[in-house]
């Protein structure tokens, strides 16, 4: 099964929208992550060492997830956005090899397809359109990208 979640992107005021989307559908974060607490390993990937928010999710339904980040100064040298990605989650990881590799044609990849430090396979494409990608398969099973 395939499902789509909306990832929203803020400038500086994430947080603040994801308390007031808690507080609206009366839900507690799944995830809350801030770029300080990306390891030293993979610093090099994020400039800003600040309290933003690097990525939240928020359960809405039992199949829809709302997902956003603060902008970061990281993401704005190598990340081209519109201000929204759609995220894809898959049931299997070939699956999400499958679909990045189908939106990859003819666009760019803006993270190959990897296994990251908060335990999902994960990768980042825009498609030839313009339009912002997160492929994601949770390897613990848990939805957090």
């Amino acid at each position: 099964m395939i499902t789509v979640d909306p990832y929203l992107y803020f400038n500086g005021n994430c947080e603040e929208a994801f308390n007031f989307y808690k507080a609206v559908f009366e839900v507690e974060f799944h995830y809350i992550g801030r770029y300080k607490d990306v390891p030293e390993t993979d610093r090099s990937l994020f400039k800003e060492q600040d309290n933003k928010i690097m990525h939240v999710s928020l359960p809405i339904s039992k199949t829809a997830t709302l997902m956003g980040s603060d902008n970061a100064a990281a993401h704005k040298e190598t990340f081209s956005y519109n201000s929204f990605s759609l995220s894809i989650n898959t049931d299997k990881k070939e699956e999400a090899d499958k679909l990045f590799k189908r939106l990859s044609k003819g666009g760019k990849v803006r993270v190959p397809m990897n296994e990251t430090f908060w335990g999902s396979y994960y990768g980042i494409v825009n498609d030839r359109f313009g339009i912002n990608w997160k492929i994601s398969f949770e390897v613990n099973g848990l939805k957090t990208a």
